[in-house]
């Protein structure tokens, strides 16, 4: 994965090692709760602390999200989001910052009405870093994984508390970038991790591939956050920031005044605590 920029996960990855702690990674979907918003919040994340930035393509029918993040999708849906604004919104971001990695998170449809090829070409040339697509899994690799990989795209895989050892072999095959360890079963952010059996896991998987390991799902807090960075290589944030810009929205569903502000503030906690926590030794 090289380009003029070089591979950006893996540089933050081994600045985060450097380091000697975690990272944290922000979720936000694109378009929410409207491009203008989506826009300022998406350009000051690295500021308020963010390492990666996941960015959620909108979908009508974002079956493994739970309720916070299935009305940010409908949000930017009915503001008008779709796939070239999404495109267009990475393309803006990128004019100021060259170096934060930028992941699409979300589901084959759009990409697959967008068009499979012209959406590769267009995400590598819009700054695009990686892909996550929950619902093509590693047997339909040929679909959209592989020809990401030949375009320069990571393609990062999901791994779950149900993954066997057999299955992990079959989810690390062309799996590039890192590993997103879902740290709960079921839907985004219900109900908080476990943070022992996550580190068991996470000990499991670490003998099994050289990869970073994030972990997401169910985190919603400063100190969750912090919990996780002391076991993974970084926390993944999504349904406590979407729920903060969901918050900010007054009774029309218009942005606030304090809502990027607010929004902001959260992520600069949840970075202070992901950054004061020490990795433990076994990490």
């Amino acid at each position: 994965m090289s380009g003029a920029q070089g591979d950006r996960i893996a540089q933050r990855f081994a600045a985060l090692a450097e380091e000697g702690r975690a990272g944290l990674v922000a979720f936000v979907t694109a378009g929410d709760p409207e491009p203008g918003t989506a826009a300022e919040i998406l350009a000051r994340l690295p500021e308020a602390g963010a390492d990666i930035i996941e960015i959620g393509m909108p979908f009508s029918d974002p079956m493994a999200d739970g309720p916070a993040v299935q009305a940010s999708s409908l949000r930017a849906l009915k503001a008008g989001q779709n796939m070239v604004k999404t495109l267009a919104a990475v393309r803006r971001f990128r004019e100021q910052d060259r170096q934060t990695p930028i992941v699409l998170m979300g589901y084959y449809n759009p990409i697959y009405i967008y068009g499979n090829a012209r959406f590769l070409t267009d995400a590598k040339a819009a700054g695009v870093d990686g892909l996550i697509i929950v619902d093509l899994p590693p047997e339909e690799d040929q679909e959209l994984c592989l020809p990401a990989r030949d375009a320069g795209l990571h393609f990062i895989r999901l791994a779950t508390p149900t993954t066997d050892a057999k299955r992990l072999k079959k989810v690390l095959t062309n799996t590039s970038g890192f590993i997103y360890y879902v740290s709960i079963t079921g839907i985004t952010g219900t109900r908080a991790p476990d943070v022992g059996a996550v580190a068991g896991r996470i000990a499991e998987l670490r003998a099994a591939t050289d990869l970073p390991l994030a972990v997401g799902f169910g985190i919603k807090t400063p100190d969750q956050a912090a919990a996780i960075a002391r076991v993974a290589d970084a926390a993944v944030v999504g349904s406590a920031i979407v729920e903060r810009i969901r918050e900010g929205l007054d009774g029309e569903g218009r942005p606030g005044a304090g809502l990027v502000a607010d929004t902001l503030e959260l992520v600069r906690h949840l970075a202070a605590a992901v950054r004061g926590a020490r990795k433990s030794e076994t990490a």
